[in-house]
């Protein structure tokens, strides 16, 4: 448990000064998101509140002890010994302690117990599982930024270009070689080029907002991250990637832990079927007076009066109304529906991992295409350009060039991301 607590330690020290820096790094997110995120943090208190419950059920084996203490006061007429009645005022004053300790509780302390260690593990699986998802949830945020800000960097050379035909039609325009009209739609797609810049600005910003959100910080001043490359994962078969899962994955644990705390549960109820047996032993004392008669002092009285007691106490249970046999019918009624719910998650978990799986071999080929094809098409543009530059090309031309050069830089940006994001996805799954 130390352990756990240093690691989670080093990770918020490490967010922290990455944060101070103002470059996060996928890592530091990580960390910092599974540290802060809301979610987990109620999943942890949920794991500390099973641990209290373990706590509560062993001490079921401890004795109950308790004090009392008494004091009446009677006014009026009263019977006498003599059989008549008359006015008197009586006081009475008693204590006593008392203390039962369970020899036999019919199993169910023990029970008990084992049901709140199964249920706590159960508990810290879920947390894990939450710790999973934030994970994955941070990678695909952290990927999109980074994609957006690639993005920018498309924009910025569409608008770079644009400008450039901007600038040498206006000089061709000035030796009387083109028509006004040529320059007018230039600067118009300058001008759309500058709003794609704005808009892939924005889309970045968005991007970084909702990693941001994730982390759980306040805004974005002063937030950004580092680039992530290529790591050159590979793709795992769909059947490896989920046969290592049902070892490993949380989520599929965690309903194995279900169904454990199911059947403890059952053993829980059988236990109201068996008879208790408990030891109980007190002590105690009182006082008693009568106005207008002579009686012995309050420590005479204590001393006298003073009492002990010592016993044992058995209950059989006869007939309860079937409330124990209707508790155990329920308690395997969970048991079946856990059962149920472990099955869909290995189901869940097989379709997510064979879809992972395809779709990291589909992104691996789009990307390489995507490469294959923005060589193809800037070599296309740049003899495009020449022709264009000793007039062997007319606008029409080099705009379908320069367009479709723009479009490939594009495929290929959003293909390397995917490819990265996909191979990440089915190499978290393979852990």
């Amino acid at each position: 448990m130390k352990i756990k607590y240093i690691s989670a330690a080093v990770c918020i020290v490490a967010s922290a000064l990455s944060s101070a820096a103002g470059v996060w790094t996928l890592d530091s997110c990580i960390s910092y998101a599974v540290s802060n995120n809301l979610t987990v943090k109620s999943r942890l208190i949920e794991v500390r509140s099973g641990e209290l419950d373990i706590t509560e059920a062993k001490d079921r084996h401890l004795p109950n002890i308790s004090a009392n203490a008494s004091q009446s006061f009677s006014f009026g007429r009263g019977l006498t010994s003599e059989n008549t009645y008359t006015n008197r005022n009586t006081t009475n004053f008693g204590w006593g302690v008392n203390m039962s300790l369970p020899l036999f509780q019919g199993l169910s302390a023990v029970r008990q117990t084992k049901y709140a260690k199964a249920n706590l593990r159960v508990l810290v699986e879920e947390l894990e599982a939450s710790r999973d998802d934030i994970t994955l949830n941070v990678i695909s945020a952290y990927l999109q930024v980074l994609y957006a800000g690639e993005m920018c960097k498309v924009a910025d050379e569409q608008l770079r270009l644009s400008l450039v035909e901007e600038s040498r039609r206006e000089q061709l325009l000035e030796e009387g070689k083109i028509p006004e009209l040529d320059l007018t739609e230039a600067r118009s797609q300058v001008a759309q080029n500058r709003l794609t810049v704005v808009n892939a600005q924005n889309d970045r910003t968005l991007a970084l907002v909702d990693l941001a959100q994730l982390l759980e910080l306040p805004d974005i001043e002063g937030f950004d991250i580092a680039p992530v490359e290529d790591d050159g994962l590979g793709i795992y078969s769909a059947e490896e990637v989920y046969r290592r899962a049902l070892e490993a994955n949380h989520s599929i644990l965690a309903g194995r832990r279900r169904i454990e705390a199911a059947d403890r549960n059952i053993s829980l109820a059988r236990s109201s079927y068996l008879p208790q047996l408990s030891f109980n032993a007190g002590i105690g004392s009182n006082y008693y007076t009568v106005n207008g008669l002579n009686g012995e002092t309050f420590g005479q009285q204590m001393r006298n009066n003073f009492s002990k007691s010592l016993g044992f106490t058995l209950s059989v249970p006869l007939f309860d109304a079937f409330s124990s046999r209707n508790s155990v019918r329920r308690a395997k009624i969970q048991k079946l529906n856990a059962e149920l719910q472990y099955e869909n998650s290995e189901r869940t978990l097989y379709k997510n991992i064979q879809q992972a799986y395809y779709q990291a071999q589909g992104a691996q080929e789009k990307f390489r295409a995507a490469e294959v094809s923005e060589a193809a098409t800037r070599e296309a543009f740049e003899a495009m350009q020449q022709k264009y530059d000793f007039g062997k090309a007319n606008s029409t031309e080099y705009e379908t060039a320069r367009s479709n050069y723009v479009r490939a830089m594009s495929e290929a940006v959003q293909a390397k991301y995917e490819s990265i994001l996909r191979r990440r996805i089915l190499a978290f799954y393979n852990k």
